[in-house]
């Protein structure tokens, strides 16, 4: 169930056609390209749905043997990005197939409603053996690519979104650093019989107008029970913004499938204690789920490295949004110097339209090493998938610090657990942020766990978080009990509502 963590996805392995793709890509006079437009996409992935799966080619042994320091080795020709020397702010990068990377796809360039395919020249790439270019060329395909954009400075293109593996694709804003990713559909997730990983085998990238501050990618997706069209909308910035629009041709049912999923990484953290010692108190590239439901309800509920599989689910009707969040900030909660956790993206799911009835599903997977991803996250519509069915959805996808739009309520800033003193009796403290009110004594926490008892609950006021901290004792028997607090002043609701599975682990 372990993926290795997509932080491998961004390496200088890269080759691109070179010369005057930078301006005008490189093609012979006689190739005219071929009609392109969203509706291409559409049409090849119906067709592609009405014949038998077929597995994209594979990597030749030569470059699915290299390990990651080989495969490191092999470096793009950076002056030949695409797009590189002209006045668009925009370059792409290209991926080498090898070491994790085995399927070969195609990447399309489209300029005047007119697709291109690139191609490989013994002048694409450097290579640590003479002997790899001819095999590249030979292979004469991709394994992804990464998208550039002038986005903390305006004189440098900083990588901001890659494509790379399956369909697994991660960004970044202004400030951050490389840490959860999303998928573009996700099918039988902690299924029994495991789970299936569509791919994106072909994409179509716009060129955009030197004034642009936006690209399009389109991608074809294709699985053995499902083919599908994406289309991208790409907005760098302070917090990038993805406009996704998706068709769906489903081979077969699709009972367990998985709309705008998300994948990351828990280890530990002050309410999921660390099972070796380790001198950094958390490690996660994400600390909680948030949801915002159809009625207007926002929910947090904190990840956990259980030790056996952990299903949830949220059920809900047109879901307002949902995403993984990386809510702290502060380097003393991580005093990790290498991967400051701290400057992790988050990624809040914003459904455009109706979604229906449903679920969000939160898989939490047993993991002892942190390059693993062992969260994911995903919308399940309740009637799934059908066969022969076309299906349709949007969303809006960001790369924020915290979930948008969280004015007006308090924020779960921290949750721990451990024991009272001169206690047996487990503890469970929720920080929020931002919440003032007149008379402390207004505010009511209402906790509730489905077996066992709540023995006592307190408010207090914390005044380094400008909000309250609410205590809470409990008891169970029960190896495990779903616990919920919120926050009431009245019959108003003031906060965040607070989920947990409670595991007997104390």
């Amino acid at each position: 169930m372990l993926a290795l963590r997509q932080c491998l996805l961004v390496l200088s392995l890269l080759f691109i056609v070179p010369g005057s793709m930078t301006s005008a890509f490189a093609r012979s006079a006689s190739e005219q390209g071929e009609d392109f437009s969203r509706k291409t996409v559409v049409e090849r992935a119906r067709l592609l749905s009405e014949q038998p799966y077929a597995p994209p080619p594979q990597a030749p042994e030569a470059l699915r043997s290299l390990d990651y320091s080989q495969y490191r080795m092999i470096n793009f020709q950076q002056k030949a990005a695409i797009w590189g020397d002209s006045k668009s702010r925009f370059s792409i990068q290209l991926f080498a197939p090898g070491f994790l990377y085995h399927d070969l796809i195609d990447i399309n360039v489209v300029e005047n409603g007119k697709s291109y395919p690139l191609r490989v020249t013994e002048k694409s790439f450097r290579v640590p053996d003479p002997e790899f270019t001819k095999v590249l060329q030979e292979v004469g395909k991709f394994a992804g690519m990464r998208l550039h954009y002038p986005l903390n400075t305006e004189d440098y293109a900083d990588e901001f979104l890659v494509f790379q593996g399956a369909s697994y694709f991660r960004g970044v804003s202004k400030g951050q650093l490389y840490g959860l990713s999303a998928r573009g559909l996700a099918i039988d997730v902690a299924g029994p019989e495991g789970e299936e990983h569509p791919i994106f085998r072909e994409f179509w990238v716009e060129r955009p107008s030197s004034k642009s501050e936006f690209i399009v990618v389109h991608a074809l997706l294709d699985s053995r029970r499902v083919a599908g069209a994406y289309r991208f909308a790409i907005y760098p910035g302070s917090s990038l913004r993805m406009d996704i629009e998706v068709v769906l041709f489903p081979r077969e049912n699709l009972d367990h499938v998985g709309l705008a999923p998300l994948t990351s990484m828990f280890m530990h953290g002050p309410l999921d204690h660390a099972d070796q010692p380790d001198y950094r108190p958390t490690v996660h590239d994400s600390e909680g789920l948030a949801i915002k439901r159809g009625n207007g309800e926002r929910i947090w509920r904190p990840l956990a490295n259980p030790r056996e599989l952990q299903v949830s689910a949220f059920v809900d009707e047109n879901p307002a949004g949902f995403g993984l969040i990386q809510r702290e900030r502060g380097f003393d909660a991580f005093h990790d110097l290498e991967a400051h956790y701290e400057q992790r993206p988050s990624a809040w799911v914003q459904p455009m339209g109706d979604w229906g009835k449903g679920y969000v599903a939160l898989v939490e997977i047993p993991s002892n090493f942190e390059g693993n991803d062992n969260i994911v996250v995903y919308w399940s519509p309740e009637k799934g998938l059908r066969k022969g069915e076309r299906f349709e959805y949007a969303y809006r996808l960001t790369w924020p610090n915290d979930a948008p739009g969280s004015r007006g309520i308090a924020s779960v800033v921290r949750s721990a657990g451990g024991h009272k003193l001169l206690s047996d009796h487990p503890e469970v403290v929720i920080d929020y942020s931002n919440l003032t009110v007149d008379n402390l004594d207004d505010v009511v926490a209402n906790a509730t766990i489905s077996s066992g008892r709540i023995l006592e609950s307190q408010v207090q006021p914390n005044p380094a978080t400008n909000g309250v901290r609410v205590l809470v004792r409990l008891a169970s028997d029960e190896p495990a009990a779903e616990m919920r607090v919120d926050l009431k002043v009245g019959d108003k609701q003031v906060a965040e509502t607070w989920l947990y599975r409670w595991l007997d682990d104390y």
